[in-house]
């Protein structure tokens, strides 16, 4: 990350936590100016993770104030560096949850630069030159060019925005375990904000999806709206007995405590489950079905740049977005609220330039 210290900043208009409170205010700070290997963003849309939240209520204990929230970026760039070259002012892109890393580490240099051990993520960290780094819940954004994809323009910029964290996080372990195979059974823990993206992924690839749930007001959702082949209640014994030993692969998306055995048991012998939620409590991982099934649980921490600009291609070619909550910025806190209770189909967006205040 050794690169030259701008010698000038300028002031950026946002939204941020000031304080552990669980409350959004405006906020105006600085960010550096444009360098060499920088593009300035102007920042049209950004998602809202269940990160944000996370973060904004200190759940994980890791938060340090003022926190600018938002890594899930879309807009124009407004300037380039004279080292840029693979993007140009006009161009629509994004920002994921990437920041820095220390480009020399074997991870960087095999394009998995999300698990370099330098890695700064896009808000709530320590750029190179000792700034904090704030997020997308802001006007602009400068950022490193190796940290930027292109939208394809076949995609709208609000809908696009969640892909770059809820699209890369499922992408990511669908490719590298081999779950985009026609024909293949995979079974998606959890109908929200990356569930839903899990199943347009793997219906796009020609799977055959079953959603599993602990609500069952979501099947009708799950099979009219987006798909799915087959629905599971998860609280249902006698439903999960019934489909042992069927599924190849199971992606679990909850970011709540529970239980991973009932769903291992729904896996073949050797089948693998791959955790990308984030729970604040560890999970129940009981060894009985690991053994006599052989099977296998990882985790998977969304993507490098080179994979995240691959899935933006593949969304841009099978028309892959996310469905989305647009709201203003006068909303935010109450968007924060309702993300909290999962009372959000399947993600909240928020339309930056709108104009509105807190």
């Amino acid at each position: 990350m050794t690169q030259t210290t701008p010698n000038h900043t300028q002031t950026v208009a946002g939204w941020a936590a000031l304080e552990q409170n669980g409350k959004i205010t405006p906020y105006v700070f600085k960010r550096r100016e444009n360098g060499a290997d920088d593009v300035t963003i102007k920042i049209l849309f950004c998602g809202m993770c269940h990160t944000d939240l996370h973060h904004v209520r200190n759940d994980w204990g890791i938060t340090f104030f003022p926190l600018v929230p938002g890594h899930e970026i879309t807009g124009l760039i407004t300037k380039v560096g004279s080292n840029v070259t693979e993007f140009k002012v006009g161009d629509r892109v994004g920002v994921g949850c990437l920041a820095a890393s220390c480009l020399n580490c074997e991870f960087c240099k095999d394009s998995l630069e999300n698990y370099c051990e330098q890695v700064q993520f896009t808000y709530g960290g320590i750029f190179w030159d000792g700034s904090i780094t704030y997020g997308g819940y802001s006007e602009m954004l400068v950022a490193d060019r190796r940290y930027v994809v292109h939208v394809p323009d076949s995609l709208p910029l609000d809908a696009a925005a969640p892909l770059l964290c809820a699209g890369i996080t499922v992408y990511s372990p669908m490719k590298e375990h081999n779950m985009l195979q026609a024909g293949k059974k995979l079974g998606v823990v959890g109908l929200g904000g990356l569930g839903h993206v899990a199943i347009k992924f793997a219906k796009a690839f020609g799977l055959h999806v079953t959603v599993i749930s602990t609500s069952p007001s979501k099947e009708k959702e799950a099979r009219e709206r987006l798909g799915a082949d087959a629905f599971l209640l998860s609280t249902d014994a006698k439903q999960m007995a019934a489909e042992s030993r069927t599924l190849d692969f199971v992606i679990d998306t909850v970011a709540a405590k529970h239980s991973l055995g009932p769903i291992l048991n729904l896996l073949k012998v050797s089948g693998n489950l791959v955790l990308v939620g984030a729970p604040d409590k560890p999970v129940e991982l009981p060894s009985f079905p690991l053994i006599f099934g052989k099977r296998t649980v990882t985790g998977s921490l969304i993507g490098g740049m080179k994979e995240t600009q691959e899935m933006m291609n593949i969304c841009g070619k099978h028309n892959i977005t996310c469905d989305i909550e647009l709201v203003k910025p006068n909303q935010i806190n109450e968007a924060l609220d309702r993300l909290a209770r999962n009372d959000v189909r399947y993600r909240f967006v928020i339309d930056i330039t709108a104009k509105s205040h807190l």
